[in-house]
């Protein structure tokens, strides 16, 4: 049996041994399946050190996001790109169905860039307080059981959510479950270490000719 990284559990050194672990990969798989009602939706996405990419669909919304070091692309189905990512509808028939393209140093490939490498992983962890370790590991995997609770905002519910970590040489995340009154999420995290490879959008439009008013 591989030796753990952590001797005496408690939330204080699972979490310190997850930042680490975490600070030092180079790449992970993620799933999201989320389901809100009748409306079933799912995320994809892989993130590396310096370029990633994610795709979400529900229905006839979806939309793919990538990144490089160099520059974001934005693609997507018409409701995709209008209800979820704000765009207008003049906008979103400029790109039809290429990318748009927004360069290194704008504010949209920033927040894109930030979101989809491995410096968003330090986003994944909850607090030290407010986080309880349950007594009993996960079955499936061995793993330490964290659970802690979100407080309700004007825009969403009370949420609990229950994160358990691998319990072997190193410790990071594999699955994430979020529990509330109007929806219930699953997010499981994969081949942590892989180098992530995108591939880049042959047909493109800048983001300037998106939204330039002439």
């Amino acid at each position: 049996m591989a030796q753990a990284s952590v001797t005496n559990p408690t939330t204080a050194s699972i979490l310190a041994a997850a930042k680490t672990s975490l600070a030092n990969a180079l790449g992970v798989h993620v799933k999201v399946v989320t389901v809100a009602g009748k409306v079933h939706s799912t995320l994809v996405a892989n993130i590396g050190k310096v370029s990633g990419s994610e795709t979400f669909i529900s229905g006839k919304e979806s939309f793919t996001i990538t990144v490089t070091s160099t520059y974001a692309y934005l693609s997507g189905s018409a409701t995709g790109l209008t209800k979820i990512m704000g765009l207008t509808t003049a906008e979103q028939k400029k790109i039809g169905t290429a990318s748009m393209t927004m360069k290194k140093g704008s504010t949209g490939f920033t927040t894109f860039h930030s979101n989809m490498t491995t410096g968003a992983f330090s986003q994944l962890l909850p607090p030290v307080q407010g986080t309880t370790l349950l007594s009993k590991r996960d079955k499936a995997t061995n793993g330490y059981q964290l659970t802690w609770s979100t407080k309700a905002t004007s825009s969403s519910p009370k949420t609990t959510r229950l994160m358990i970590f691998s319990s072997g040489k190193t410790t990071l995340p594999l699955t994430v479950t979020d529990t509330n009154s109007s929806s219930h999420s699953q997010t499981t995290y994969s081949k942590w270490g892989e180098a992530v490879k995108v591939s880049i959008p042959s047909s493109t439009i800048s983001y300037a000719k998106v939204f330039s008013t002439t």
